[in-house]
């Protein structure tokens, strides 16, 4: 099962990454690349460079250029991961954020898995947050 991993740092910075989180993030990726679970992987720049386009039900467009205040909302980077199931990306998940620091990673059922279709409707919701 196919799964994007959305990560969203507990505060934005524009301060690159230091030599130590490099090599850290590095070797968490080449071990997750040799089990065969890493499909894709990258980082994204401070929202300052970016901006967010917005179009409403008439069809205007909205540009706003960032930075972006709601850095809860931010994403930072992102991971396509191969994983058995759910739990199992919840698990790598873990181990990313563990390297990562502060933050939180969403893990989003890609649609080419098994998660568009009838039977995905009947999936029963889950209770609670797993930590």
């Amino acid at each position: 099962m196919r799964f994007m991993m959305l990560y969203k740092p507990g505060r934005e910075s524009d301060a690159p990454p230091s030599r130590e989180e490099i090599e850290a993030m590095g070797q968490l990726i080449g071990e997750m690349a040799s089990a065969g679970v890493l499909i894709a992987t990258d980082g994204l720049q401070a929202s300052t460079k970016g901006a967010r386009v917005t179009v409403t039900g008439s069809g205007n467009f909205t540009v706003t250029d960032g930075p972006f205040a709601e850095t809860k909302e931010l994403i930072a980077g992102y991971a396509i991961v191969e994983a058995r199931d759910k739990a199992h990306a919840i698990e790598l998940a873990k181990r990313f954020l563990s390297v990562a620091g502060e933050g939180q990673t969403e893990i989003r059922l890609m649609q080419d898995s098994g998660g568009c279709g009838p039977e995905s409707a009947a999936e029963p919701a889950e209770a609670g947050a797993v930590s």
